[in-house]
């Protein structure tokens, strides 16, 4: 794990939390999703473009901007901030055309691995079912949620989701949010830190080296 720096300064923090960490509610601009640039006074500039698979944006006037990561108004900024350097005080607006789904991810020791399109209310146990429930060689004792806070921070927890499905574990269970990744290994883990810090791998990448 080269590219993964466990962060132990939040340890004593998790240590006293019983869930996981709200995200930001805002949405947050993603790979492949589509959105329309509207500049109120000079209207030729407008466009429409899809974030590339590394989060650029290749637009009129300005050329690529890095979008990925960013709220609306986020982009609006950084696209203002470029344009500015060929317009005076441009007013630009940002919309989402279209986005990529909101889906969960499950890798490891389960009968059909990869994303499931997250609708409506999903728990982590019903996670499990929806893809395809646990293999026989599966370590349901040691199930990992990785759930994304920021960027480049990721928090960690493991389950017994054995424990999770029976009668007095029911009530315990924990509802799945988009972007989360569950990973199922067959064999023990190591211990865990409750928080991870991710430089160039994506969250999927890392799942995939705890298997």
């Amino acid at each position: 794990m080269k590219t993964i720096l466990f962060f132990a300064a939040f340890a004593a923090f998790a240590a006293g939390q019983t869930g996981f960490s709200e995200r930001d509610p805002h949405y947050r601009l993603q790979a492949e999703d589509k959105i329309e640039v509207q500049y109120r006074y000079t209207p030729e500039y407008n466009a429409t473009a899809a974030l590339q698979p590394d989060g650029y944006v290749s637009l009129p006037l300005i050329g690529e901007v890095k979008l990925a990561g960013f709220t609306l108004a986020g982009a609006a900024d950084a696209i203002r901030k470029q344009a500015s350097e060929r317009l005076n005080d441009p007013e630009i607006t940002v919309l989402l055309k279209e986005y990529v789904k909101p889906y969960f991810t499950v890798a490891g020791e389960v009968s059909h691995p990869g994303r499931v399109e997250l609708h409506g209310p999903v728990t982590l146990v019903e996670g499990i079912a929806l893809s395809g429930g646990f293999k026989d060689s599966a370590k349901r004792t040691q199930v990992v949620l990785l759930r994304k806070t920021s960027n480049d921070l990721a928090e960690v927890r493991v389950l017994d989701v054995r424990k999770l499905m029976s009668p007095q574990g029911l009530h315990e269970d924990i509802p799945l949010k988009a972007g989360d990744v569950l990973v199922v290994p067959r064999n023990a883990i190591s211990r865990m830190e409750p928080y991870i810090r991710l430089t160039e791998s994506s969250l999927y990448a890392v799942a995939l080296r705890l298997l």
